[in-house]
């Protein structure tokens, strides 16, 4: 090799070698950086120490510069309490209400994303049993069942909800599909009913688990509310009813095709059916109408295979006695009558939960009189919402055309049972 070759290679390696040194130096420093990182601030509620906490109390966590990495909620007796977290992150969610007169303790831990953690403890201790008025909830979605692709879940409440104390149980509501199919709940304006749907109509075969966790809960400064209530259900196929006073035709349609055209006659002039947007709320094969002190009633009458579209009383059922009114004339007092062989027949096709969708009476559905969470749009529903809605949240461009289902059961009855 000559001299000139020797001081060329020479050259090259002498200029290679500082960047080598410049890598080990960055890598020094990042390892370095790591080390010192600051850990995340961590906050977490209950406060240690605190007394007089409700049992409805939940692990609330503040966390700057990282995330919350792990859980650990124990009771004065060493036992783990089961807990979930809230999909915002905001805090865990003891599966169970906690037990009056307990202490309990939550060690929570948070990482940075440089891999830094910080843990808190806290201990509290819950109060007595609440000597308050409890305000009375009805959960209407039953367990073990198979619903419409219209059904609501709707939570009643007796007294009805103020509005101030609406966000505070509304995120004591909790609801999940499977597969997922996220939701909203909406009040009406004098707070005895909150409804959850989707933008769409539920997809058959979804499973919908739902929990009403506000036992316990305080409520405005003078109640709290009564008891947990959970129940998990399924979605059946879809099944769905139109009615058309023009035509005095009901319209019965499976998965978006029509199976049959039934003749009906709806309520006369005097006592009209509602239009709208309905939900079967519950069946009967056999009940009894009674109306006597009711401004148009005054009778009492044994139906066969009623089903239930309103709390004022309109109901699907058996009318034998109208059968040659039927597909001509109204006769009824609000309710819908068909055939006997007919309302047989649509026992063992609807189920609770299916829309019924009634035009071209002189009267309109009003909101909370039944399951009326359908009978407005999307965006007026989510106005009905205690907590912010996901703007994202959007009816799809083309909806299901036909919702309903087949097979299954009934939600618990309804206060009383009148009949139009």
């Amino acid at each position: 090799m000559t001299l000139r070759r020797r001081l060329t290679l020479l050259a090259v390696t002498i200029a290679a070698a500082p960047l080598v040194v410049g890598g080990c130096t960055a890598d020094r420093d990042a390892a370095s950086d790591k080390r010192h990182a600051a850990p995340p601030e961590l906050t977490v509620t209950p406060g240690d120490k605190a007394r007089e906490v409700p049992v409805s109390a939940e692990v609330g966590t503040v966390v700057k510069g990282g995330r919350v990495t792990g859980v650990r909620l124990t009771d004065d007796k060493g036992k783990q309490i089961a807990a979930e977290p809230r999909e915002d992150g905001s805090g865990w969610v003891p599966s169970t209400p906690l037990q009056p007169k307990r202490t309990y303790t939550a060690e929570v831990t948070a990482t940075g994303d440089s891999g830094a953690t910080t843990t808190r403890t806290t201990t509290f201790t819950t109060m007595a049993k609440s000597t308050k008025p409890q305000i009375t909830s009805t959960l209407y979605f039953v367990g073990n069942r198979t619903y419409g692709t219209a059904m609501p879940v709707t939570v009643a409440f007796d007294p009805g909800i103020p509005k101030e104390a609406r966000a505070d149980v509304q995120r004591r509501l909790f609801v999940k599909t499977n597969p997922p199919q996220p939701g909203a709940w909406s009040w009406l304006e004098d707070g005895t009913q909150v409804y959850y749907r989707a933008p769409d109509f539920w997809r058959p075969g979804t499973t919908i688990s739902v929990r009403a966790g506000l036992e316990g809960l305080p409520i405005g400064k003078d109640r709290v509310g009564d008891a947990e209530r959970t129940a998990t259900s399924k979605i059946g196929k879809q099944v769905a009813l139109e009615i058309d006073n023009d035509t005095k035709q009901m319209t019965v349609l499976r998965d978006g095709k029509q199976v049959r055209r039934i003749p009906v006659s709806l309520g006369k002039p005097s006592t009209p059916t509602s239009s709208g947007k309905m939900v079967i709320m519950e069946k009967h094969e056999r009940t009894t109408f009674d109306t006597r002190g009711e401004p148009d009633g005054g009778y009492v009458v044994d139906v066969d295979d009623a089903q239930r579209l309103t709390w004022g009383g309109e109901f699907i059922h058996s009318a034998p006695w109208s059968e040659g009114d039927q597909g001509s004339t109204n006769v009824s007092h609000g309710c819908t009558n068909v055939a006997a062989t007919a309302a047989d027949w649509l026992m063992g096709v609807t189920q609770v939960g299916d829309l019924v969708t009634v035009k071209g009476t002189e009267v309109q559905l009003q909101a909370g009189n039944g399951w009326t969470a359908w009978n407005v749009s999307w965006d007026e529903f989510v106005r009905g919402s205690a907590l912010p809605v996901p703007s994202g949240l959007r009816p799809a461009p083309v909806a299901p055309a036909h919702p309903g289902a087949v097979a299954g059961g009934s939600p618990a009855p309804a206060p009383s049972v009148s009949g139009r």
